[in-house]
Protein backbone atom coordinates (compact mmCIF):
# COMPACT_ATOMS: atom_id res chain seq x y z
CA UNK A 1 0.00 0.00 0.00
CA UNK A 2 1.27 3.50 -0.85
CA UNK A 3 2.37 5.33 2.31
CA UNK A 4 0.40 8.46 1.44
CA UNK A 5 -2.87 6.54 1.16
CA UNK A 6 -2.12 4.81 4.45
CA UNK A 7 -1.63 8.23 6.03
CA UNK A 8 -5.01 9.42 4.78
CA UNK A 9 -6.60 6.38 6.39
CA UNK A 10 -4.81 7.15 9.65
CA UNK A 11 -6.05 10.74 9.50
CA UNK A 12 -9.65 9.64 8.95
CA UNK A 13 -9.63 7.18 11.85
CA UNK A 14 -7.75 9.56 14.14
CA UNK A 15 -10.16 12.40 13.35
CA UNK A 16 -13.23 10.26 13.95
CA UNK A 17 -11.84 9.13 17.30
CA UNK A 18 -11.08 12.67 18.48
CA UNK A 19 -14.53 13.91 17.45
CA UNK A 20 -16.11 10.97 19.30
CA UNK A 21 -14.28 11.53 22.61
CA UNK A 22 -14.51 15.33 22.53
CA UNK A 23 -17.24 16.63 24.87
CA UNK A 24 -19.63 19.44 23.97
CA UNK A 25 -20.11 22.51 26.15
CA UNK A 26 -23.66 22.51 27.41
CA UNK A 27 -25.74 23.20 30.49
CA UNK A 28 -25.72 26.16 32.84
CA UNK A 29 -21.93 26.30 33.03
CA UNK A 30 -21.27 25.97 29.28
CA UNK A 31 -18.97 29.01 29.24
CA UNK A 32 -16.89 27.67 32.14
CA UNK A 33 -16.47 24.45 30.17
CA UNK A 34 -15.57 26.28 26.95
CA UNK A 35 -13.14 28.83 28.45
CA UNK A 36 -11.94 27.28 31.74
CA UNK A 37 -11.97 23.56 30.99
CA UNK A 38 -14.45 22.62 33.73
CA UNK A 39 -16.58 19.50 33.41
CA UNK A 40 -20.39 19.47 33.32
CA UNK A 41 -20.50 19.33 37.12
CA UNK A 42 -18.40 22.51 37.32
CA UNK A 43 -15.24 20.81 38.61
CA UNK A 44 -11.71 21.95 37.68
CA UNK A 45 -9.47 19.60 35.67
CA UNK A 46 -7.74 17.06 37.91
CA UNK A 47 -3.98 16.64 38.28
CA UNK A 48 -3.73 13.93 35.61
CA UNK A 49 -5.78 15.87 33.08
CA UNK A 50 -3.90 19.11 33.71
CA UNK A 51 -0.44 17.50 33.56
CA UNK A 52 -1.16 15.52 30.41
CA UNK A 53 -2.75 18.56 28.77
CA UNK A 54 0.13 20.90 29.65
CA UNK A 55 2.68 18.35 28.47
CA UNK A 56 1.16 17.19 25.17
CA UNK A 57 0.24 20.72 24.08
CA UNK A 58 3.94 21.57 24.20
CA UNK A 59 5.02 18.41 22.40
CA UNK A 60 4.19 20.02 19.08
CA UNK A 61 4.58 18.33 15.72
CA UNK A 62 7.14 21.04 15.00
CA UNK A 63 8.86 20.21 18.30
CA UNK A 64 9.42 16.56 17.57
CA UNK A 65 10.48 17.48 14.03
CA UNK A 66 12.91 20.10 15.32
CA UNK A 67 14.25 17.69 17.93
CA UNK A 68 14.96 15.10 15.24
CA UNK A 69 16.40 17.73 12.87
CA UNK A 70 18.79 19.01 15.53
CA UNK A 71 19.77 15.48 16.47
CA UNK A 72 20.50 14.78 12.82
CA UNK A 73 22.58 17.97 12.46
CA UNK A 74 24.47 18.03 15.77
CA UNK A 75 24.06 14.63 17.40
CA UNK A 76 23.24 14.45 21.11
CA UNK A 77 24.03 18.17 21.78
CA UNK A 78 21.30 19.06 19.31
CA UNK A 79 18.73 16.98 21.15
CA UNK A 80 19.78 18.50 24.47
CA UNK A 81 19.54 22.01 22.99
CA UNK A 82 15.89 21.60 22.09
CA UNK A 83 15.00 19.70 25.25
CA UNK A 84 16.25 22.65 27.35
CA UNK A 85 13.24 24.67 26.17
CA UNK A 86 11.03 22.39 28.31
CA UNK A 87 12.60 23.90 31.41
CA UNK A 88 10.22 26.74 30.57
CA UNK A 89 7.61 24.85 32.57
CA UNK A 90 9.65 25.25 35.75
CA UNK A 91 10.13 28.98 35.16
CA UNK A 92 6.50 29.60 34.24
CA UNK A 93 5.19 27.47 37.08
CA UNK A 94 7.24 29.33 39.70
CA UNK A 95 6.45 32.83 38.38
CA UNK A 96 2.75 32.22 37.78
CA UNK A 97 2.39 30.50 41.17
CA UNK A 98 3.68 33.71 42.75
CA UNK A 99 1.31 35.88 40.72
CA UNK A 100 -1.65 33.67 41.58
CA UNK A 101 -0.85 33.82 45.29
CA UNK A 102 -1.05 37.60 44.94
CA UNK A 103 -4.59 37.29 43.57
CA UNK A 104 -4.05 37.71 39.83
CA UNK A 105 -6.54 35.73 37.75
CA UNK A 106 -4.59 35.77 34.48
CA UNK A 107 -1.51 37.27 32.89
CA UNK A 108 -3.75 39.92 31.34
CA UNK A 109 -5.06 40.77 34.81
CA UNK A 110 -1.49 41.16 36.09
CA UNK A 111 -0.32 43.30 33.16
CA UNK A 112 -3.41 45.51 33.24
CA UNK A 113 -3.13 46.05 36.98
CA UNK A 114 0.60 46.84 36.91
CA UNK A 115 1.17 48.52 33.55
CA UNK A 116 -2.22 49.64 32.22
CA UNK A 117 -4.48 48.90 29.27
CA UNK A 118 -1.80 49.67 26.67
CA UNK A 119 0.34 46.87 28.06
CA UNK A 120 -2.56 44.42 27.68
CA UNK A 121 -3.11 45.35 24.04
CA UNK A 122 0.58 45.10 23.17
CA UNK A 123 0.84 41.74 24.90
CA UNK A 124 -2.30 40.51 23.12
CA UNK A 125 -0.81 41.39 19.73
CA UNK A 126 2.28 39.34 20.64
CA UNK A 127 0.03 36.41 21.59
CA UNK A 128 -1.85 36.67 18.30
CA UNK A 129 1.43 36.39 16.42
CA UNK A 130 2.43 33.40 18.51
CA UNK A 131 -0.88 31.59 17.99
CA UNK A 132 -0.79 32.25 14.25
CA UNK A 133 2.74 30.77 14.23
CA UNK A 134 1.49 27.62 15.92
CA UNK A 135 -0.99 26.84 13.14
CA UNK A 136 1.35 26.95 10.16
CA UNK A 137 4.44 25.57 11.92
CA UNK A 138 2.57 22.41 12.97
CA UNK A 139 0.51 21.82 9.82
CA UNK A 140 3.75 22.00 7.80
CA UNK A 141 5.15 19.02 9.70
CA UNK A 142 2.00 16.91 9.53
CA UNK A 143 1.26 17.69 5.87
CA UNK A 144 4.69 16.47 4.70
CA UNK A 145 3.52 12.89 5.37
CA UNK A 146 0.84 13.29 2.69
CA UNK A 147 3.08 14.53 -0.09
CA UNK A 148 6.27 16.52 -0.79
CA UNK A 149 6.25 20.15 0.29
CA UNK A 150 4.35 22.37 -2.14
CA UNK A 151 2.61 19.36 -3.72
CA UNK A 152 -1.16 19.16 -4.03
CA UNK A 153 -1.37 16.41 -1.42
CA UNK A 154 0.67 18.51 1.00
CA UNK A 155 -1.63 21.52 0.76
CA UNK A 156 -4.84 19.48 0.79
CA UNK A 157 -3.64 17.67 3.92
CA UNK A 158 -2.86 20.93 5.73
CA UNK A 159 -6.41 22.19 5.21
CA UNK A 160 -7.94 18.79 6.00
CA UNK A 161 -6.03 18.50 9.30
CA UNK A 162 -7.07 22.00 10.32
CA UNK A 163 -10.72 21.27 9.49
CA UNK A 164 -10.54 18.03 11.48
CA UNK A 165 -9.27 19.81 14.59
CA UNK A 166 -11.88 22.54 14.23
CA UNK A 167 -14.57 19.85 14.02
CA UNK A 168 -13.92 18.73 17.57
CA UNK A 169 -12.57 21.86 19.26
CA UNK A 170 -15.58 23.95 18.24
CA UNK A 171 -17.75 21.54 20.25
CA UNK A 172 -16.35 22.24 23.67
CA UNK A 173 -13.45 24.70 23.51
CA UNK A 174 -10.88 24.23 26.27
CA UNK A 175 -12.79 21.29 27.79
CA UNK A 176 -12.59 19.45 24.47
CA UNK A 177 -8.89 20.26 24.27
CA UNK A 178 -8.13 18.95 27.76
CA UNK A 179 -10.06 15.69 27.32
CA UNK A 180 -8.54 14.90 23.93
CA UNK A 181 -5.12 15.93 25.26
CA UNK A 182 -5.25 13.13 27.82
CA UNK A 183 -5.95 10.58 25.08
CA UNK A 184 -3.26 12.07 22.83
CA UNK A 185 -0.66 12.08 25.63
CA UNK A 186 -1.13 8.37 26.25
CA UNK A 187 -0.94 7.71 22.52
CA UNK A 188 2.25 9.78 22.15
CA UNK A 189 3.98 7.97 25.03
CA UNK A 190 3.12 4.54 23.63
CA UNK A 191 4.18 5.50 20.10
CA UNK A 192 7.48 6.95 21.32
CA UNK A 193 8.20 3.65 23.08
CA UNK A 194 7.41 1.72 19.89
CA UNK A 195 9.50 4.02 17.67
CA UNK A 196 12.51 3.72 19.95
CA UNK A 197 11.91 -0.04 19.90
CA UNK A 198 12.76 0.10 16.20
CA UNK A 199 15.58 2.66 16.42
CA UNK A 200 17.81 1.40 19.23
CA UNK A 201 18.01 -2.34 18.35
CA UNK A 202 18.73 -1.51 14.70
CA UNK A 203 21.39 1.08 15.44
CA UNK A 204 24.42 1.59 17.62
CA UNK A 205 23.25 3.14 20.91
CA UNK A 206 26.81 3.81 22.05
CA UNK A 207 27.64 5.70 18.86
CA UNK A 208 24.41 7.66 19.11
CA UNK A 209 25.13 8.77 22.68
CA UNK A 210 28.68 9.75 21.73
CA UNK A 211 27.61 11.54 18.54
CA UNK A 212 28.30 15.22 18.09
CA UNK A 213 30.72 17.69 19.58
CA UNK A 214 30.12 19.62 22.81
CA UNK A 215 31.37 22.90 21.39
CA UNK A 216 29.71 26.16 20.42
CA UNK A 217 29.89 25.13 16.76
CA UNK A 218 28.52 21.69 17.69
CA UNK A 219 25.19 22.97 19.02
CA UNK A 220 26.15 24.28 22.45
CA UNK A 221 25.40 27.79 21.15
CA UNK A 222 21.73 26.77 20.80
CA UNK A 223 21.77 25.27 24.32
CA UNK A 224 22.85 28.69 25.62
CA UNK A 225 20.16 30.42 23.53
CA UNK A 226 17.53 28.14 25.05
CA UNK A 227 18.80 28.83 28.57
CA UNK A 228 18.40 32.56 27.90
CA UNK A 229 14.98 32.31 26.25
CA UNK A 230 13.25 30.11 28.83
CA UNK A 231 12.88 33.14 31.12
CA UNK A 232 10.58 34.89 28.63
CA UNK A 233 9.50 32.29 26.05
CA UNK A 234 6.73 30.57 28.07
CA UNK A 235 4.91 33.80 28.90
CA UNK A 236 3.99 34.58 25.31
CA UNK A 237 2.39 31.17 24.86
CA UNK A 238 -1.22 31.09 26.07
CA UNK A 239 -1.36 27.40 25.19
CA UNK A 240 0.75 26.94 28.32
CA UNK A 241 -0.19 29.88 30.50
CA UNK A 242 -3.98 29.52 30.12
CA UNK A 243 -3.65 26.18 31.89
CA UNK A 244 -1.79 27.76 34.81
CA UNK A 245 -5.02 29.41 36.01
CA UNK A 246 -7.42 26.45 35.84
CA UNK A 247 -6.77 24.74 39.18
CA UNK A 248 -5.67 25.83 42.63
CA UNK A 249 -2.08 27.16 42.63
CA UNK A 250 -0.28 24.30 44.34
CA UNK A 251 -1.79 21.70 42.01
CA UNK A 252 -0.74 23.86 39.08
CA UNK A 253 2.84 24.14 40.35
CA UNK A 254 3.20 20.37 40.82
CA UNK A 255 1.66 19.76 37.40
CA UNK A 256 4.01 22.18 35.66
CA UNK A 257 7.07 20.74 37.42
CA UNK A 258 6.20 17.17 36.40
CA UNK A 259 5.30 18.24 32.84
CA UNK A 260 8.66 20.00 32.54
CA UNK A 261 10.64 16.94 33.63
CA UNK A 262 8.68 14.61 31.36
CA UNK A 263 8.91 17.07 28.47
CA UNK A 264 12.71 17.24 28.66
CA UNK A 265 12.85 13.43 28.69
CA UNK A 266 10.35 13.03 25.82
CA UNK A 267 12.09 15.50 23.49
CA UNK A 268 15.55 14.18 24.29
CA UNK A 269 14.45 10.61 23.54
CA UNK A 270 12.74 11.58 20.31
CA UNK A 271 15.87 13.39 19.12
CA UNK A 272 17.43 9.94 18.78
CA UNK A 273 15.34 9.48 15.63
CA UNK A 274 17.49 12.18 14.03
CA UNK A 275 20.67 10.99 15.76
CA UNK A 276 20.10 7.51 14.31
CA UNK A 277 19.68 9.12 10.88
CA UNK A 278 23.01 10.91 11.38
CA UNK A 279 24.96 7.91 12.65
CA UNK A 280 23.64 5.55 9.97
CA UNK A 281 24.05 8.13 7.17
CA UNK A 282 20.42 7.90 6.02
CA UNK A 283 20.06 11.58 5.10
CA UNK A 284 16.97 13.42 3.88
CA UNK A 285 14.12 14.41 6.18
CA UNK A 286 15.10 13.41 9.72
CA UNK A 287 11.73 11.84 10.58
CA UNK A 288 10.17 10.76 7.29
CA UNK A 289 13.31 9.26 5.74
CA UNK A 290 14.33 7.57 8.98
CA UNK A 291 10.90 5.97 9.24
CA UNK A 292 10.90 5.07 5.53
CA UNK A 293 14.18 3.20 6.02
CA UNK A 294 12.29 0.78 8.28
CA UNK A 295 9.25 0.43 6.01
CA UNK A 296 5.51 1.00 6.36
CA UNK A 297 5.09 0.00 10.03
CA UNK A 298 7.38 2.77 11.28
CA UNK A 299 6.01 5.24 8.71
CA UNK A 300 2.59 4.50 10.15
CA UNK A 301 3.78 5.09 13.72
CA UNK A 302 5.61 8.28 12.78
CA UNK A 303 2.54 9.67 11.06
CA UNK A 304 0.38 8.93 14.10
CA UNK A 305 3.00 10.60 16.31
CA UNK A 306 2.92 13.74 14.16
CA UNK A 307 -0.87 13.80 14.09
CA UNK A 308 -1.07 13.24 17.83
CA UNK A 309 1.45 15.94 18.75
CA UNK A 310 0.36 18.39 16.06
CA UNK A 311 -3.39 18.15 16.60
CA UNK A 312 -3.02 18.45 20.37
CA UNK A 313 -1.18 21.73 19.88
CA UNK A 314 -3.50 23.08 17.20
CA UNK A 315 -6.64 22.37 19.23
CA UNK A 316 -5.07 24.13 22.22
CA UNK A 317 -4.12 27.02 19.95
CA UNK A 318 -7.72 27.33 18.84
CA UNK A 319 -9.03 27.24 22.41
CA UNK A 320 -6.48 29.90 23.38
CA UNK A 321 -7.41 32.25 20.54
CA UNK A 322 -11.05 31.86 21.52
CA UNK A 323 -10.35 32.87 25.12
CA UNK A 324 -7.96 35.66 24.09
CA UNK A 325 -10.49 37.32 21.81
CA UNK A 326 -13.74 36.68 23.66
CA UNK A 327 -12.55 36.95 27.29
CA UNK A 328 -9.29 38.90 27.46
CA UNK A 329 -9.50 41.42 24.61
CA UNK A 330 -13.19 41.95 23.84
CA UNK A 331 -15.05 41.12 27.08
CA UNK A 332 -17.53 43.96 26.56
CA UNK A 333 -18.88 42.84 23.20
CA UNK A 334 -22.59 42.10 23.20
CA UNK A 335 -22.12 39.09 20.90
CA UNK A 336 -22.35 35.71 22.59
CA UNK A 337 -18.81 34.99 23.81
CA UNK A 338 -18.77 31.36 22.67
CA UNK A 339 -19.92 32.39 19.18
CA UNK A 340 -17.23 35.08 19.09
CA UNK A 341 -14.62 32.56 20.20
CA UNK A 342 -15.66 30.04 17.56
CA UNK A 343 -15.48 32.68 14.84
CA UNK A 344 -11.96 33.64 15.89
CA UNK A 345 -10.92 29.97 15.77
CA UNK A 346 -12.07 29.56 12.20
CA UNK A 347 -10.40 32.81 11.12
CA UNK A 348 -7.09 31.80 12.73
CA UNK A 349 -7.22 28.43 10.97
CA UNK A 350 -7.60 30.13 7.60
CA UNK A 351 -4.86 32.71 8.20
CA UNK A 352 -2.49 30.10 9.62
CA UNK A 353 -2.79 27.79 6.62
CA UNK A 354 -2.35 30.60 4.13
CA UNK A 355 1.16 31.07 5.57
CA UNK A 356 2.18 27.68 4.15
CA UNK A 357 2.17 29.19 0.68
CA UNK A 358 5.02 31.53 1.77
CA UNK A 359 7.24 28.44 2.38
CA UNK A 360 8.46 29.32 5.90
CA UNK A 361 11.04 27.37 7.93
CA UNK A 362 9.59 25.67 11.03
CA UNK A 363 12.52 26.33 13.38
CA UNK A 364 12.09 30.07 12.84
CA UNK A 365 8.76 29.80 14.65
CA UNK A 366 10.78 29.08 17.80
CA UNK A 367 14.01 31.03 17.39
CA UNK A 368 12.59 34.26 15.92
CA UNK A 369 9.45 34.44 18.08
CA UNK A 370 11.56 33.49 21.09
CA UNK A 371 13.83 36.44 20.40
CA UNK A 372 10.93 38.83 19.81
CA UNK A 373 9.70 38.33 23.38
CA UNK A 374 13.01 38.65 25.26
CA UNK A 375 11.66 42.00 26.52
CA UNK A 376 9.28 40.04 28.74
CA UNK A 377 12.23 38.69 30.76
CA UNK A 378 12.48 41.57 33.27
CA UNK A 379 8.69 42.02 33.27
CA UNK A 380 8.16 38.58 34.80
CA UNK A 381 11.44 37.91 36.61
CA UNK A 382 11.11 41.26 38.41
CA UNK A 383 7.34 41.03 38.84
CA UNK A 384 7.67 41.56 42.59
CA UNK A 385 9.48 44.88 42.12
CA UNK A 386 6.76 47.53 42.27
CA UNK A 387 8.80 50.58 41.21
CA UNK A 388 8.67 49.70 37.49
CA UNK A 389 5.65 51.10 35.66
CA UNK A 390 4.26 51.38 32.14
CA UNK A 391 7.40 53.12 30.82
CA UNK A 392 9.59 50.20 31.89
CA UNK A 393 7.21 47.65 30.38
CA UNK A 394 6.86 49.33 26.99
CA UNK A 395 10.56 50.15 26.68
CA UNK A 396 11.63 46.57 27.39
CA UNK A 397 8.96 44.81 25.33
CA UNK A 398 9.35 47.11 22.31
CA UNK A 399 13.13 46.75 22.44
CA UNK A 400 12.73 42.97 22.44
CA UNK A 401 10.46 43.19 19.41
CA UNK A 402 13.11 45.32 17.69
CA UNK A 403 15.76 42.67 18.29
CA UNK A 404 13.44 39.94 17.01
CA UNK A 405 12.71 41.95 13.86
CA UNK A 406 16.41 42.69 13.42
CA UNK A 407 17.22 39.00 13.73
CA UNK A 408 14.72 38.02 11.05
CA UNK A 409 15.96 40.79 8.70
CA UNK A 410 19.64 40.06 9.47
CA UNK A 411 20.42 43.55 10.80
CA UNK A 412 22.90 42.27 13.39
CA UNK A 413 26.23 40.78 12.39
CA UNK A 414 27.64 40.00 15.84
CA UNK A 415 28.32 36.38 16.80
CA UNK A 416 29.48 34.35 19.79
CA UNK A 417 31.49 31.49 18.37
CA UNK A 418 31.50 30.29 14.78
CA UNK A 419 28.50 27.98 15.07
CA UNK A 420 25.21 28.09 13.19
CA UNK A 421 23.48 29.81 16.12
CA UNK A 422 26.33 32.13 17.10
CA UNK A 423 24.50 35.17 15.77
CA UNK A 424 21.27 34.11 17.48
CA UNK A 425 23.15 33.75 20.77
CA UNK A 426 24.75 37.20 20.38
CA UNK A 427 21.41 38.84 19.58
CA UNK A 428 19.70 37.25 22.58
CA UNK A 429 22.47 37.96 25.07
CA UNK A 430 22.89 41.59 24.01
CA UNK A 431 19.15 42.05 23.65
CA UNK A 432 18.23 40.70 27.09
CA UNK A 433 20.98 42.77 28.72
CA UNK A 434 19.66 45.93 27.08
CA UNK A 435 16.05 45.02 27.93
CA UNK A 436 16.98 44.84 31.60
CA UNK A 437 18.79 48.14 31.20
CA UNK A 438 15.83 50.03 29.75
CA UNK A 439 13.45 48.39 32.23
CA UNK A 440 15.53 49.67 35.15
CA UNK A 441 16.07 53.04 33.47
CA UNK A 442 12.33 53.45 32.94
CA UNK A 443 11.70 52.74 36.63
CA UNK A 444 14.19 55.47 37.53
CA UNK A 445 12.95 58.09 35.05
CA UNK A 446 9.21 57.32 35.19
CA UNK A 447 8.45 55.10 38.20
CA UNK A 448 5.04 53.60 38.78
CA UNK A 449 2.56 55.86 40.60
CA UNK A 450 2.44 55.35 44.34
CA UNK A 451 -0.93 53.60 44.18
CA UNK A 452 0.54 50.97 41.86
CA UNK A 453 3.47 50.38 44.23
CA UNK A 454 1.23 49.92 47.24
Amino acid sequence: MDAHWLNWGVLAVFGAAMIAVSPSSRGTNAQDQFFRGKDEAGRDPGFFFLTSSVLITWIFAKSVQNAADLGQRFGLPGGVAYAVYWLSFLVAGAVLFRLRKKGFRSIHHYLGSRYGGGAVWLFSLILLFRLWNEIWSNTIVMAQFFGPRESQGYYVASWAITALVLAYILKGGLRSSIVTDAVQMIMAAVILFLILGYIFPAGNPGAMVRSGSWTLAGGVDLILVALLQIFSYPFHDPVMTDRAFLTEPRTMLKSFALAGALGVLFILLFSFVGIHNRVEGIGGNSTFQTAAAFGLPLLFLMNVMMLTSGCSTIDSTFSSIGKLVAVDVLPGWTMDRVVLARGSMVLLGILGNLMLYAKPAILSATTVSGTMVIGLTPVFLLSGWRKAGAASYHASVLLGLFFGLGLSLKWFQGSIGAGKYGNLLWVNLVGITLCFGVYLLGAWLRPAPAKEKA
